[in-house]
């Protein structure tokens, strides 16, 4: 790809799972038109940072989390609900952080998640077919003729939920609701009242017990307001691209397209093709970008699409996200890490331990059983550590809310419990307390391989 880029050159590749059957193109084009006239929602130096951290990520000197929602609702947009799933990742970031010794970029799936690829472009209910519902960016979840008709004012509506999900998490995050104070106490009403939480005791307690003594030092909110914010940032599947490309604009500072729906974009398993145009879009943008990494996908066109990507190999430009399944990535992972690393090439390594383990309950409830889930986040961080290679961060689908939509965990959720509380518009998340038991387990490995580490480097 030596071509010329530009935010429009997308437009003529083939274009996967853009919806084409919106009654009226010229209300689509407008509602495009009105989007660029809109103010950015996130801005080039706070990308240019994200980079920079994914960078440390990619040198091994830092843990990448990155979770949220599925796919962001309208009906569901409440100011509760930010603030529970920040609160969750949060109390993820700091148990890892503690276990793996290193610093854990935050990364959410929020803010812009509104629009999903799906199998098959229709469904058919008790002998009715209705186009698939694609996310509320683009249609509605009902199963009625006008809701599966696609809406460009959605477009907008998305715009303005993501303006409103931004200025609420910034508040948060530099607001003091970040305390790290607060985070861990929030994580021990956790630990003392979950099944298995004499497990996590000995990690909460070694936190507590360095808490301690950066009080008796004085390290203390008060001393050092650092302790009260953090660094959040915002990502979503880069799918619709009329929507990317209105939202993306010239960086005054560097002169570079930047794409400002999103600190971080990701493409998609389903629209990597080489030739295609999510790859001609994300090119372009100088943003940190992320690529779904699965089963088919062969060593030699990871490595080409490597080098579209990030052709100058800038630690932090590319995050690639493995996707296999608990079955499949023990035979699947290690050939593209080791060709990876051979080539030279410099990329953050992370596991999406949802997508490959979704399946259809007896009582046809799609879900995803928490021991698959913990399963190939324990073989990625093993072939990792095989390969040489960095285990550098989760991408979770999850909620701060108290769903039962996947199954397992400690307080056992079971298929018969799936109907109790099933909230999800697309696909199953995990709840808060399975996020953070994951949270804690993904601790204790890490927590053990870097006990391992020295004695395999005297080796």
């Amino acid at each position: 790809m030596t071509e010329r880029w530009t935010p429009t050159s997308w437009r003529a590749r083939p274009a996967k799972h853009i919806p084409r059957d919106y009654p009226d193109p010229a209300a689509l084009t407008a509602a495009e038109d009105e989007l660029r006239r809109m103010p950015p929602l996130v801005f080039a130096g706070e990308a240019r940072r994200l980079t920079s951290l994914l960078g440390d990520v990619a040198d091994g000197k830092a843990f990448l989390l990155q979770g949220g929602d599925c796919a962001e609702s309208f009906k569901e947009f409440r100011a509760d609900n930010i603030r529970d799933t920040f609160r969750l990742l949060l109390q993820m970031a700091v148990v890892l952080t503690f276990a793996g010794g290193k610093p854990v970029v935050k990364l959410g799936r929020i803010a812009g998640q509104f629009a999903k690829p799906r199998s098959e472009p229709t469904e058919t209910i008790d002998g009715v077919t209705l186009p698939s519902y694609r996310g509320d960016i683009i249609n509605g979840s009902e199963f009625t003729p006008g809701e599966r008709i696609p809406d460009p004012q959605r477009l907008l509506k998305a715009y303005t939920q993501s303006a409103a999900t931004l200025n609420l998490l910034r508040a948060f995050a530099g607001g003091g609701y970040a305390d790290l104070y607060n985070v861990h106490k929030w994580t021990l009403g956790f630990v003392a009242d979950s099944p298995n939480g004499t497990r996590y005791k000995e990690l909460s307690q070694q936190i507590s017990r360095t808490l301690d003594f950066m009080g008796a030092i004085g390290v203390t909110p008060e001393s050092q307001p650092a302790l009260r914010q953090v660094e959040f940032f915002t990502s979503h599947e880069a799918l619709l691209l009329g929507v990317e490309e209105a939202m993306t604009r010239v960086d005054s500072t560097s002169g570079d397209w930047y794409d400002t729906s999103a600190h971080m974009v990701w493409i998609g398993e389903r629209t990597r093709q080489l030739d295609g145009a999510h790859i001609e879009f994300c090119r372009g943008v100088k943003n940190p970008i992320g690529m779904k990494v699965g089963a088919t996908l062969e060593p030699d066109d990871l490595l080409r699409l490597i080098d579209v990507l990030n052709p100058a190999n800038t630690p932090g430009r590319l995050t690639l996200i493995g996707r296999f399944g608990h079955d499949k990535i023990g035979q699947k992972l290690p050939s593209l890490m080791r060709a990876v690393k051979r080539a030279g090439r410099s990329v953050v390594w992370s596991t999406d331990p949802m997508h490959g383990n979704t399946l259809k309950a007896g009582n046809g409830y799609k879900t995803r059983p928490f021991d698959r889930i913990l399963s190939e986040v324990r073989t990625f961080i093993e072939v990792a550590s095989a390969e040489g290679v960095h285990p550098g961060g989760v991408h979770l689908e999850m909620t701060g809310q108290d769903v039962t939509e996947c199954t397992g965990g400690a307080r056992a959720v079971t298929e018969g419990d799936l109907a109790d509380r099933y909230h999800t518009h697309c696909d199953p998340r995990l709840n808060a307390d399975q996020a953070l038991e994951l949270a804690f387990l993904v601790a204790e490995k890490l927590r053990s391989q870097r006990e391992v580490e020295p004695v395999a480097a005297a080796v």
